[in-house]
């Protein structure tokens, strides 16, 4: 089981990268169209694995993102869900699972998590029945008995590539059932080591220092890595995928940045065109890569040595032209992000400029409203000395 320590999301919604979805607009571009087939063409079974943790008020939101329910159902952009599910809730909350959540951001402490998620990419290379087997097995692996959880599949189009983009939300509880029937309120309470029965569920984090809780985290990505893989297996595919970073597998590489919805619909066709074909010549690079460090001649055959010879020198020469079309892009890229920074420095320019015009207003009126109280204040002490020598003079009397 996997308890780990991130820094608390704000909102969540956390309304994460993946839900962040854009539409780029349909093109007929016919270099765009080209770059996408190949990325297409040459795809791999990709590794992807982020931790979260949801703050207090945010469970019962995030619950119904994932499974597409109330203010998130019956609209087209989220019109995604493949699958969900949930288990182990207690029996206030068996046949709604909404219920639990919506607890947990009633009665868990001000400054308290509630609700830990994992979320992760899912192999395109297999059907939405396998993808549910393989999250429903994960879970049952990682999650087992002793945790609230809840899940959803999402299948969204890419927002490059147009292709399929499966990805799962798993939520959970952080605190350990222990078999006894609590209330919801007393559910989310501290925990009482002495007297069980009288306290809150444990939580998993508790006690662990920050450097255990990471170790627990790089083995939660190796489990994901290890119980895809044997699906992938299973059902007959070649593809695999790796939790280590490019540079633990040896591969020569900078990671691609993310873009986000914003980024991308900043770019040009022909930037997207370039940016998908740079995607598969560092695919095909990464191929070469590990073919040649797989290449060892234990035989002593001099014909074997010429082939790997030959694809050694195959693979240099497609490393170069990696290399010619890295910079060959950044140029393009450059160009694309010059613009769109000018356009985003522009309208900050605008907006400060307002802003600084609605202050000077703001200024101006409250000067306004000084002078004005100290001329009445003024003409306040004028008239009062009127009223007393009125009150001192003939025919006064107390």
């Amino acid at each position: 089981m996997v308890s780990f320590s991130v820094k608390q999301e704000k909102a969540h919604l956390y309304v994460s990268p993946t839900e962040k979805r854009c539409a780029l607009p349909r093109s007929n571009n016919k270099a765009t169209a080209t770059a996408t087939a190949k990325a297409k063409n040459k795809g791999m079974a990709s590794y992807h694995l982020t931790a979260k943790i949801g703050a207090k008020g945010k469970a019962a939101s995030h619950a119904a993102y994932i499974s597409r329910e109330g203010k998130y159902s019956g609209r087209e952009r989220y019109e995604d869900l493949e699958a969900t599910g949930h288990g182990n809730m207690p029996k206030w909350a068996e046949h709604a699972p909404a219920n639990f959540w919506i607890a947990a951001d009633e009665y868990e402490r001000a400054n308290g998590s509630t609700y830990r998620e994992i979320e992760v990419a899912l192999p395109r290379e297999l059907t939405p029945d396998q993808r549910r087997e393989l999250v429903e097995d994960f879970v049952r692996r990682e999650l087992g008995e002793q945790h609230v959880y809840q899940w959803g599949v999402h299948n969204p189009k890419a927002a490059l590539e147009k292709g399929e983009q499966p990805h799962a939300h798993i939520m959970y509880s952080e605190r350990r059932l222990d078999g006894i029937e609590r209330d919801p309120d007393q559910f989310f309470k501290r925990y009482n080591a002495k007297n069980p029965e009288h306290g809150g569920a444990q939580k998993a984090s508790g006690g662990k220092a920050r450097g255990e809780l990471k170790d627990e985290l790089l083995a939660t990505r190796q489990r994901w890595a290890e119980v895809q893989n044997e699906h992938l297996a299973r059902h007959g595919h070649d593809v695999r995928v790796d939790h280590r970073s490019l540079n633990d597998q040896g591969i020569d590489r900078v990671p691609e940045k993310h873009l986000g919805g914003a980024g991308v619909r900043a770019l040009a066709q022909l930037d997207i065109a370039t940016l998908l074909e740079r995607r598969a010549a560092e695919g095909e690079q990464e191929r070469a890569q590990r073919a040649v460090s797989s290449l060892i001649d234990v035989s002593g055959d001099l014909v074997a040595a010429k082939a790997d010879r030959a694809s050694q020198q195959e693979a240099a020469r497609k490393a170069a032209a990696l290399e010619h079309a890295k910079q060959q892009a950044k140029s393009e890229l450059a160009s694309g992000a010059a613009d769109f920074r000018a356009r985003f420095m522009a309208e900050r320019a605008a907006k400060q400029e307002l802003e600084r015009k609605v202050e000077l207003a703001r200024q101006e009126a409250e000067r306004v409203a000084l002078e004005r109280r100290q001329t009445l204040q003024e003409q306040a002490r004028q008239t009062r000395p009127e009223q007393k020598k009125e009150r001192n003079g003939p025919g006064f009397s107390r």
